[in-house]
């Protein structure tokens, strides 16, 4: 995967009580990922993930809000051919997400249960559901 052109970008994992996780499609994309984006320049990766929410979702959070899960490495889903290096966060911050800007859909899904769901990114199957439904046994 290393040779294959690469795509940073930084999400965040917003979970709720009953254990379910938000995760959107963007407009002519039919992957379901965590809702985030591509850094502007000398942006890090948690002011990206801030302002990617705030700009999508209208979602407003602070860094307090925000814990690392981790940084992974698979197949972008929307660009045959490249790599993805997502860092993840996650929060359990109360939000209602409003669908803006290039967002198509939000859906709520159990990461147990969304591991085997096609229509979820790579990033979302192999490496944060997986993460995420051993932490959280009730998300199944």
């Amino acid at each position: 995967m290393t040779s294959a052109p690469t795509i940073v970008v930084a999400a965040i994992a917003f979970h709720r009580a009953d254990g379910t996780v938000l995760t959107v499609r963007k407009r002519g994309t039919s992957a379901f990922m965590l809702p985030g984006g591509k850094p502007e320049a000398g942006e890090s990766a948690v002011d990206t993930a801030l302002r990617e929410v705030r700009e999508e979702l209208g979602i407003v959070l602070r860094p307090s809000d925000l814990r690392l899960v981790g940084a992974f490495a698979t197949h972008a889903a929307n660009e045959a051919g490249h790599v993805l290096h997502a860092t993840v966060f996650e929060t359990e911050a109360d939000v209602e997400p409003a669908v803006q800007a290039e967002i198509e859909e939000a859906r709520w899904v159990a990461p147990g249960a969304a591991i085997h769901d096609a229509s979820q990114a790579p990033l979302n199957r192999e490496h944060v559901f997986p993460l995420l439904a051993a932490r959280t046994p009730h998300a199944s």
